[in-house]
């Protein structure tokens, strides 16, 4: 995979988790034009994370990521966390899995903690073109919220409010009383923990909001699917005609990286989409949180990273 080398011009911290890194071309020349709501891969300490880019549309020559430690911490984190400005990095281009409609109509955005870094990029998008939205911001408390300064300022024209602290219960009558009544063409885009993400899609389902109105993106994957049962199955690739088995205690990316047959891969928890791959036959058994409901229904993609097979033979565009 092609990559861009960058360096850290700045580093500043915006809450005592969340860190703000400038990154500007390494070499002077110019960076790939990205859309709002795109995120790049970085490559650190051996590692492939993605970060969802923070610009407005006025930023051509930096992209602007923020990245919260986690406690939890696979390693991304923690490693970006540890550098400096003047360190340099390989990302890649940006890509968008994630894109703002350009359909006209009433935008609402829901951020809980992190999740603020896309639905940033798309509000300073629509605030360019004045067009107008409304953004919510949930976060634990006030000195947890990133990009609080700027969301509370006038470039953003009153048009962010902030909720601190809510519980579940609180969290659940608020998202009902504001999501009772659909403007006509409203368009919600909600990012955030996995936990705040499936109440508001439970929320909006349950008020009548179509799925084609609802927009999201996930960080991590499902924990739910850890425990899922896992059975040995086959892949066959359809290119070469050559089949392989698939063990209980390996994805199809690892059993086949141990035949030579290598998959790109970058986050390797379903949620980047780097590995998306053709099936030809058989039944996938979905465990990402990439591919929408209806293309998993179609059973035409699969993401090898996590996902199975529910049928004995699966037959990929390999």
């Amino acid at each position: 995979m092609t990559t861009i080398a960058v360096r850290i011009s700045s580093k500043q911290r915006e809450t005592d988790e969340i860190a703000v890194f400038e990154l500007v071309s390494a070499d002077g020349a110019a960076l790939p034009e990205f859309s709002p709501g795109a995120h790049i891969d970085v490559h650190v300490a051996g590692l492939v994370r993605q970060y969802s880019l923070c610009n407005g549309p006025q930023d051509s020559d930096r992209y602007l990521i923020a990245v919260k430690r986690e406690p939890q911490s696979r390693g991304g984190s923690r490693a970006m966390h540890e550098l400096q400005a003047g360190d340099r990095l390989e990302i890649s281009a940006p890509r968008n899995h994630f894109p703002l409609d350009p359909a006209p109509g009433p935008k609402l955005f829901l951020a809980a903690g992190i999740g603020i870094t896309p639905l940033l990029s798309m509000t300073r998008h629509l605030l360019a073109r004045g067009l107008p939205f409304e953004l919510q911001v949930f976060t634990r408390s006030r000195e947890h919220t990133a990009f609080r300064e700027l969301l509370a300022g006038a470039e953003f024209r009153g048009q962010a409010s902030f909720h601190y602290g809510l519980d579940a219960e609180a969290l659940r009558a608020h998202l009902q009383a504001l999501l009772c009544r659909r403007a006509e063409g409203a368009q919600l885009y909600l990012c955030g923990p996995r936990p705040f993400m499936d109440l508001v899609v439970a929320t909006a389902a349950a008020l009548s909001w179509p799925s084609e109105a609802v927009h999201l993106e996930y960080f991590s994957a499902d924990p739910g699917l850890e425990d899922a049962p896992r059975r040995a199955f086959r892949v066959k690739l359809a290119r070469s005609g050559a089949s392989y088995d698939v063990p209980e205690d390996k994805s199809i990316v690892q059993a086949l990286a141990e035949q030579g047959v290598d998959i790109a891969t970058a986050c390797e928890q379903g949620i980047c989409g780097t590995c998306l791959t053709g099936v030809v036959d058989g039944t996938p058994d979905h465990r990402d949180s990439f591919l929408s409901d209806e293309e998993k229904r179609a059973g035409k993609q699969i993401m090898p990273c996590v996902s199975r097979a529910k049928s004995p033979l699966l037959v990929l565009d390999l």
